[in-house]
């Protein structure tokens, strides 16, 4: 079974209407080291955006969740997102941004990371993105909508401490699929979390003003 969408994604309200759409993003700066899932953490002030040409994943789950996290003054808050998972995938032409802003001197801050634009994508096992907001264009293979949550067995499950903390539902909302392409990515997201995450060619940057991948 196939299916094609393109669209965009809101969560102004948390509905957990899922729209087949997923993404994939790296964490800035950071690879991941091989190994288990982190627990959940609490999510830093900012959101980040991502753009990639084309994401190909294996065994794909998405489910609603809440992230608990922190405004940039400090005050604790919540973000409803789809969290999106893959027992693996492999992604070109790789961009990721976010503005820091109001930095004493400076004034707004970027940081851009990029990766997989040569001939060596980037590669992730056992990835999950906390999406905000999604435009692609995607075609699933083998997929369920409506399943709940905990009964997901095609991609690499709930995150860890999620049920635990109260973030997730097991026996709410979710969908999955035996593989995905993802063409013409756009997001907004609050987190990413992964096992292995291999970025080639990564070229990193900082500037003044306002520059984001999209």
């Amino acid at each position: 079974m196939q299916s094609q969408v393109r669209g965009g994604t809101r969560w102004k309200r948390f509905a957990v209407v899922m729209v087949p759409s997923v993404a994939a993003t790296a964490a800035i700066g950071v690879a991941l080291a091989q190994g288990a899932l982190a627990a959940s953490f609490s999510v830093s002030g900012q959101s980040f955006k991502v753009t990639t040409k084309q994401l190909d994943g294996e065994g794909f789950v998405q489910y609603g969740a809440m992230d608990q996290g922190y405004t940039l003054t400090g005050d604790k808050t919540l973000h409803p997102v789809a969290v999106s998972g893959f027992k693996s995938a492999t992604i070109k032409s790789l961009c990721q941004s976010v503005v820091t802003p109001n930095v004493p001197v400076f004034g707004n801050v970027s940081l851009i990371l990029r990766a997989g634009d040569g001939d060596t994508p980037v590669k992730a096992e056992n990835l999950y993105i906390d999406v905000a907001q999604l435009e692609a264009d995607a075609t699933f293979r083998g997929i369920d909508i409506g399943v709940a949550a905990k009964d997901a067995n095609k991609g690499p499950g709930m995150k860890s401490g999620e049920v635990a903390n109260k973030q997730a539902n097991p026996y709410g909302f979710a969908q999955q699929a035996d593989s995905v392409t993802l063409k013409d990515v756009k997001q907004t997201a609050w987190a990413t979390t992964a096992g292995t995450f291999k970025l080639s060619g990564l070229k990193m940057s900082l500037s003044t003003g306002v520059k984001e991948c999209y």
